[in-house]
């Protein structure tokens, strides 16, 4: 799934038509070439009460960010995903479907780094990627993640343009402070909690018929989620973390509801092709 496409936090506010959108094309998309024809795109969004012009309007965005490009096939008018949407795809799977399992023997991730005052909006944007990606901010200028985050932070930081002003570096905590007590301070824990009790309250499995309006909007609330959460070891996290129950959640929502989602989205698309997955 995706990243660096618009996405939602898990609440229960109305969806972005572009963050459906990245779902759709994340569920259904990726095989040949990332293809959907606009009709079926039309009818896909209608089903979770967007209507044409908006959902004509969000495609026209995410154009202009280079994550669809325009094609016809057989005399039909679509989109594809491009090399760089599919990478970010690629990129996600893991994290949103299966992410490893911390140990705080892992270590960490720190970013250093240093923006010039003349580009503040560069510094801006950097630090809301870091925050995206799990970083907390253990001082000016010095943030930091479970080291299990260096992969996708590197590829993100340098599609972004950003990598020129960032040092990372990889390592483990010795003294003198309590760690516990820091992973309070570096990361809105209790903030990132109420995001996961919000989407066990707001998602429930529901009927075939209604299986793909409800999965579409479960996975658009879910996809942010596992970027925001650093992934801490479960030794430095609050007792009543809600983290565990919360991807049950989304555990049980993909196997119930998932295969008739895809029945329905082949219907209102026209045509799938064949090993699309959800």
């Amino acid at each position: 799934m995706l990243r660096d496409m618009p996405a939602e936090d898990a609440s229960r506010e109305p969806e972005q038509p572009r963050a459906l959108i990245v779902t759709i094309y994340g569920l259904y998309g990726r095989e040949s070439e990332g293809w959907l024809p606009v009709g079926g795109l039309v009818r896909m969004l209608s089903a979770v009460d967007v209507d044409e012009p908006a959902v004509r309007s969000a495609i026209s965005r995410l154009k202009r960010r280079g994550l669809l490009a325009p094609e016809r096939r057989h005399g039909v008018a679509g989109y594809a995903l491009s090399a760089g949407a599919r990478e970010i795809l690629h990129e996600g799977d893991t994290l949103i479907f299966d992410p490893p399992v911390p140990r705080l023997d892992d270590g960490w991730l720190m970013a250093v780094f240093s923006v010039p005052e003349s580009e503040r909006a560069n510094r801006h944007t950097l630090r809301s990627r870091l925050s995206g990606l799990g970083f907390g901010a253990a001082a000016a200028g010095v943030w930091i993640a479970p080291a299990h985050r260096y992969a996708l932070t590197a590829a993100t930081l340098e599609r972004a343009g950003l990598s020129g002003y960032v040092d990372l570096f990889r390592g483990e905590y010795l003294a003198f402070g309590d760690i516990r007590r820091h992973a309070r301070d570096w990361w809105d824990l209790d903030g990132i909690g109420e995001r996961y009790r919000a989407f066990v309250e707001g998602y429930r499995p529901v009927r075939d018929g209604e299986a793909f309006p409800a999965w579409v909007r479960a996975l658009t609330a879910w996809r942010r989620l596992p970027y925001r959460d650093p992934g801490l070891p479960a030794e430095l996290l609050p007792e009543d973390w809600p983290g565990d129950a919360a991807r049950d959640l989304l555990t049980r929502l993909r196997a119930e509801l998932s295969g008739p989602a895809r029945e329905q989205a082949i219907r209102m698309a026209g045509s799938l092709p064949a090993g699309s997955t959800g």
